[in-house]
């Protein structure tokens, strides 16, 4: 497509000052314009440009949704969040952490639980009611052999996989695509997470998915979020946010507090509520670090 004497695409990978664009007519390798480290700006994979084929130039890097630090890139559509119910076990702060920081940072949640098969038929009943309450409550939902499902929520989209080390991710991705044939590390070598290539970001591309690898999102904290923030994040709160006695009730001490009453009566999941105190906590505990992950938030 011509735009501006130029031709749109975009950034899936970056070697060095070397960005390889894809664009309708398939791949090419570009360098950036001088003018733009001059303007302290730097193309990140992801980015959607304009650029010279003739001079193999970017010429002009388009508006961006999101920016991640770690890893560089940008313009991410949604996380998908792999969590297994067993080996390791399921970590509902851990889930709920990045649930409230994704959705803060204008990315949209997919949740994907792995190993089932591991759990007896009493986990099982009580890990599907855990399912139900999330897709209940907005989150799209999905078990890793569901993979039609899967395929059909990544396509066209640029997914951040996350999740700790040992869920699956490395075996989901495998089998979304059998070409791939990848173990753990030589996906991490690809996504740019080696030890010799700090310098080397990629999307991997699966079919019509691009998926990059994010394993910073389950070691981030609060301190770039106050606490309005972290409370407009549980999206079940906002539902009866005007039932509240205050209208800036937070949840906590608050006498005539909606959300406390709904706990109590298990219309709120109690961990969901248990978590959040915890991230307030946590939020009061942050000042003075460092932010890591930058966003543009939606007008």
């Amino acid at each position: 497509m011509e735009q501006n004497n130029g031709v749109r695409g975009q950034i899936i990978g970056n070697i060095s000052d070397l960005y390889k664009i894809k664009y309708n007519s398939g791949y090419i390798n570009c360098k950036a314009r001088g003018i733009f480290k001059k303007d302290n700006l730097k193309p990140l994979v992801g980015d959607n440009v304009i650029f010279d084929p003739e001079n193999e130039i970017i010429t002009e890097l388009l508006p961006r949704k999101n920016e991640l630090v770690r890893p560089p890139i940008c313009n991410i559509d949604q996380a998908l969040i792999v969590m297994s119910v067993e080996e390791p076990k399921l970590d509902f702060y851990l889930l709920d952490k990045m649930i409230s920081i994704i959705s803060y940072n204008n990315i949209n949640v997919i949740i994907c639980f792995t190993k089932l098969d591991l759990l007896d038929q009493s986990k099982e009943d009580e890990i599907n009611e855990y399912i139900k309450y999330y897709k209940k409550i907005g989150y799209k939902v999905v078990i890793n052999n569901q993979l039609e499902e899967v395929y059909k929520l990544l396509k066209n989209k640029i997914t951040a996989i996350t999740g700790q080390s040992g869920v699956g991710k490395s075996s989901l991705l495998n089998r979304l695509d059998k070409n791939l044939n990848l173990k753990t590390a030589e996906i991490s070598h690809a996504l740019g997470r080696g030890k010799h290539t700090t310098r080397h970001v990629e999307l991997i591309e699966i079919g019509d998915c691009l998926i990059a690898d994010t394993p910073g999102f389950s070691s981030l904290d609060f301190y770039n979020m106050n606490k309005e923030d972290i409370r407009n994040s549980m999206i079940e709160f906002t539902e009866y946010m005007d039932d509240c006695k205050y209208r800036d009730c937070f949840h906590l001490k608050e006498d005539g507090c909606k959300i406390k009453e709904l706990v109590s009566k298990g219309i709120i999941l109690s961990s969901r509520y248990s978590n959040y105190k915890k991230f307030i906590q946590e939020e009061e505990d942050a000042n003075g670090k460092d932010i890591r992950f930058r966003t543009i938030k939606k007008q």
